[in-house]
């Protein structure tokens, strides 16, 4: 738990990179969890590397995006919890990459066509660039617990976590367009209702909320 707190709190969105390829241990390390993460999450999340085409268009310059030849791919079925899904599951794959010395930044729009593989019926749903940093980015302004959620002096210490985890999360133009309600250890988390990427976010934040509340302590309502 430590741990993982840890690169939640070091991890910032990051734009320009080395022009350095990604190691190959560290590339198999990836690789394999992306595999598991597809298992879990039914998805099609694939790692393009060595691409420089994709963020390399007026798009992308103008998102300030700089030697990016690496990206993650988030691909998958299209289902109403798709969006929420790609976020959650991107969300943990960052976090490894993070782990594995590596730096990353969501990007929904900033870019050109990608090199992803899509199956007959498959969709991408954004992608997330990948490589190592020239910096580590810099840390955000955030919303206070109470705009986001119901938290009170007497929630439980696992909720005042999580709430904290989630407000670390990234979200489109750092919006942080989302809430949380608690009812004894059920809770729930609502998208806000004009914004963009809303539902990604939303699966990126339930993501950071379950890292720091800790699974065992709460259900989802």
């Amino acid at each position: 738990m430590r741990e993982v707190m840890d690169l939640i709190h070091k991890r910032h969105s990051v734009r320009r990179y080395y022009d350095q390829p990604i190691a190959e241990e560290i590339r198999r390390q990836l690789d394999a969890y992306v595999e598991k993460l597809n298992n879990e999450g039914s998805l099609h999340i694939q790692i393009v590397y060595d691409e420089p085409e994709c963020f390399n268009t007026r798009l992308a310059h103008y998102g300030s995006f700089e030697n990016c030849t690496n990206y993650i791919a988030m691909v998958g079925t299209p289902a109403p919890d798709l969006e929420e899904r790609c976020g959650w599951y991107g969300e943990l794959l960052v976090l490894e990459a993070q782990r594995l010395g590596l730096n990353t930044c969501w990007a929904a729009l900033t870019h050109g066509k990608s090199k992803a593989i899509l199956n007959p019926g498959e969709k991408e749903v954004i992608l997330i660039a990948l490589g190592y940093g020239k910096t580590q980015g810099d840390t955000r302004k955030s919303k206070r617990p109470e705009e986001v959620s119901d938290l009170s002096t007497d929630s439980p210490a696992w909720y005042r976590n999580g709430i904290s985890a989630a407000l670390l999360a990234p979200t489109a133009v750092n919006q942080q367009k989302f809430r949380f309600t608690r009812d004894g250890n059920r809770v729930s988390a609502k998208p806000g209702l004009l914004g963009t990427c809303l539902k990604i976010d939303l699966g990126i934040v339930k993501c950071h909320f379950e890292l720091g509340a800790g699974k065992e302590n709460f259900e989802w309502a």
